[in-house]
């Protein structure tokens, strides 16, 4: 059977579990191929996986460095991949410069499909020939990414746009990938003990939403403009418009932008950028969507992350791609919060109380021990600019003691964690000195006092008042019909008390009842036995008869007489 009791409805044969374990079988060959084991380090890996491993030093080498075979590997196993990848360009405190380099070009160097191909999806799409709904498009794509490709034109009205275009057939590839993560989540559950709270299978779940999502340009759409409505006159942040008229699920048309990669440190460098003003905006703007606006890009790689430097002493920032969208329930954020303020203020107790509150950690969780574990964690990092600080190493740490506390991974909260990995990245590299502490603190703890204090007690009012105030009419009546439901419901409690007594009643009858009928049956053995006494010379003929007699009335008597 191999593998196919741990596949959900498996049939053996059958033609979902083939192409799952043939991509499966792929995955490792591909790996094989591009030696990726020459990245492994030389210590810190079992014995037994290297063994494993071993065979493959028979094959010859590829020409080019482990990096670069790195990103072929994620480009030729398509889009999820790529994706990871281009999380990983953001984590240079986890690889080295070559590495994270090559990484990077993820972002908007995947091979484009044919432009062709473009023209005839963009035509088929809006019904009309590509010439009279625009001017000047561009053959040639101005990037190309794992999901879509982007192409420069005009509309007649003379404004500048780009057209994001769907890769044709990606949607059959990535359910492929998806269903072989789901496969793959099933099997940590049954091999891994500790990987039950983790919660893989909600994860890919929620991954599988977030990935189809990228595929309805419909929806991306109007995210871009939903974030363009928060930000459109805080000068902090700028979204393209969005030119409802060309879009369709499978192309989006916006207003295109000119600026500089964020990724582009020696240019920003070079024109005299305010770099420190620069990160410490980029976390204003962080946390604003994810508490103010509850609405944050979810996927703020380099590559969708561009600047506006006219004014070098006054960066703002400029935001592409909008596919990816988080947010939260009011009771995360307030978790979220208060977590976050606590261990901004080094209270670790507070810390610990609120993962027991919140259900984290099990309620029989030991808070001082817990609170003393997170304290040995946290305080090396603190008042450490990034560049001291290595966040893996802290994630590493944390994870250990998830796995000692019995820690569920949230995965509501698992797009956040993904887009604070970016934010760093972006920090890293934009300014080394940044000091998350203390640019982050002031912004929570305004955020709470906005929200608990008497400002935020004056704005639920506020909000609120106008549904009371429509229902005030209303409330007479509403009154009225909870005393009469009250009123029932105490009568039918009464009622219902009733029956209960007696079918209490009815129950201790049947029960004495049986009891009786049981004796009934004794005695009337007890009765034949009587009668057969005298053939065994151990009592007279007439005693055994008034013994018989008076068993066997007392047991007709109890069997079907007696109540």
């Amino acid at each position: 059977m191999g593998l196919l009791p741990f596949i959900p409805d498996a049939r053996p044969g059958s033609k979902k579990t083939s192409m799952r374990i043939f991509r499966i079988c792929k995955i490792l060959f591909i790996c094989a191929k591009y030696r990726l084991d020459r990245m492994l380090p030389a210590s810190h890996v079992p014995v037994w996986f290297r063994l494993v491993l071993s065979p493959l030093k028979i094959l010859p080498g590829p020409e080019q460095s482990p990096a670069v075979s790195l990103r072929l590997m994620f480009e030729e196993l398509g889009p999820i991949f790529i994706k990871f990848g281009q999380i990983l360009s953001t984590r240079r405190d986890l690889f080295d410069d070559e590495t994270s380099n090559e990484l990077q070009k993820l972002q908007d160097q995947v091979p484009p499909f044919d432009s062709q191909l473009a023209r005839k999806v963009v035509e088929d799409s809006l019904a009309q020939p590509i010439d009279d709904l625009f001017d000047n498009f561009n053959d040639s794509p101005l990037a190309s990414a794992s999901v879509a490709q982007i192409h420069t034109a005009e509309l007649k009205s003379g404004e500048e746009v780009v057209l994001k275009i769907i890769r044709p057939g990606i949607e059959g590839v990535i359910k492929k990938d998806l269903q072989v993560m789901h496969l793959l989540a099933s099997l940590l559950l049954r091999i891994w003990r500790d990987a039950k709270r983790l919660h893989p299978q909600k994860i890919v779940a929620d991954y599988e939403q977030t990935i189809l999502d990228e595929l309805n340009l419909q929806l991306e759409a109007a995210n871009t403009n939903q974030l363009r409505l928060n930000w459109n006159q805080s000068g902090k942040l700028y979204v393209p418009r969005v030119y409802w008229d060309y879009c369709r699920q499978n192309i989006m048309v916006i207003e295109r932008i000119y600026g500089i990669s964020s990724a582009n440190i020696e240019e920003l460098r070079a024109r005299q950028v305010d770099m420190k003003k620069l990160a410490h905006l980029g976390v204003e703007i962080f946390f604003t969507q994810v508490f103010e606006d509850n609405f944050f890009h979810a996927d703020m790689h380099p590559g969708n992350v561009y600047l506006d430097i006219s004014d070098p002493s006054n960066p703002t920032y400029i935001a592409l791609d909008c596919a990816i969208i988080g947010s939260l329930t009011e009771n995360d954020k307030s978790y979220l919060a208060k977590n976050l303020l606590a261990f901004f203020n080094r209270d670790y107790l507070e810390v610990a109380r609120l993962h027991v509150e919140s259900g984290w950690v099990p309620p029989d969780t030991n808070v001082i021990e817990f609170e003393s574990v997170i304290r040995s964690v946290c305080e090396p990092v603190f008042q450490k600019p990034i560049k001291e600080i290595s966040f893996g190493r802290v994630l590493m740490s944390l994870f250990q003691t998830a796995r000692r506390f019995n820690m569920e991974v949230q995965p509501q909260l698992v797009l956040l964690q993904k887009t604070l990995l970016n934010v760093e990245g972006m920090g890293r590299q934009i300014y080394p000195d940044l000091d998350l502490w203390e640019t982050a603190a002031p912004f929570m703890e305004k955020w709470m006092r906005e929200r608990v204090g008497l400002t935020g007690i004056f704005k639920k009012i506020s909000a609120n008042a106008p549904m009371w105030l429509e229902q005030l009419p209303e409330f007479p009546q509403l009154a009225i019909d909870a005393m009469t439901e009250l009123k029932a419901l105490g009568q039918n409690n009464k009622k219902q008390t009733k029956l209960l007594t007696e079918l209490n009643t009815e129950l201790a009858a049947q029960r004495r009842q049986k009891t009786f009928s049981r004796l009934g049956g004794f005695a009337l053995v007890l009765a034949l036995f009587g009668t057969l006494l005298p053939a065994t010379g151990l009592a007279s003929q007439q005693d055994a008869m008034v013994g018989a007699s008076v068993l066997g009335s007392l047991g007709i008597y109890w069997m079907f007489i007696k109540p």
